[in-house]
């Protein structure tokens, strides 16, 4: 099973930052490449697609937890040659007015495909939208 991970710190409190992320169909108003996001459902169970260009991407929540401040979805279907894709969200309060979130993602491989050649395209998507998050919550 390939594994990835990104995380960040912020200098905003974790209720702030959680409000973006655990905002499930809100994903489309601030991740860099997105131009639509769609939401059929609510809570667990739920699916969004997301649209990037040509490319869609259909994600399904897994598990939602505010008082956790967690979340977990999987990849319905998409682009990537992945399977059993499941995502993890966790957003952590350090201190006062800072916190700490961690993306964390596993999945399988089709034989032949190396971890590296998915693992940089999917580190960069987070790590942008992390980036991108940064400029929304410590403004």
């Amino acid at each position: 099973m390939a594994k990835i991970a990104v995380e960040a710190d912020y200098a905003a409190s974790a209720a702030k930052v959680w409000e973006r992320l655990g905002d499930f169909g809100g994903i489309g108003s601030w991740m860099p490449g997105i131009a639509n996001c769609e939401v059929a459902g609510s809570g667990v169970g739920a699916t969004r697609t997301l649209s990037m260009g040509p490319m869609k991407v259909v994600e399904r929540l897994e598990s939602f937890d505010p008082a956790a401040r967690r979340l977990s979805y999987s990849i319905v279907e998409g682009p990537m040659p992945t399977r059993d894709y499941l995502a993890t969200i966790q957003v952590r309060e350090t201190a006062p007015g800072r916190c700490h979130v961690d993306w964390t993602a596993s999945f399988e491989l089709p034989p032949g495909l190396g971890e590296e050649q998915v693992r940089g395209a999917l580190e960069g998507a987070y790590g942008g939208a992390l980036r991108a998050l940064r400029k929304l919550v410590e403004g």
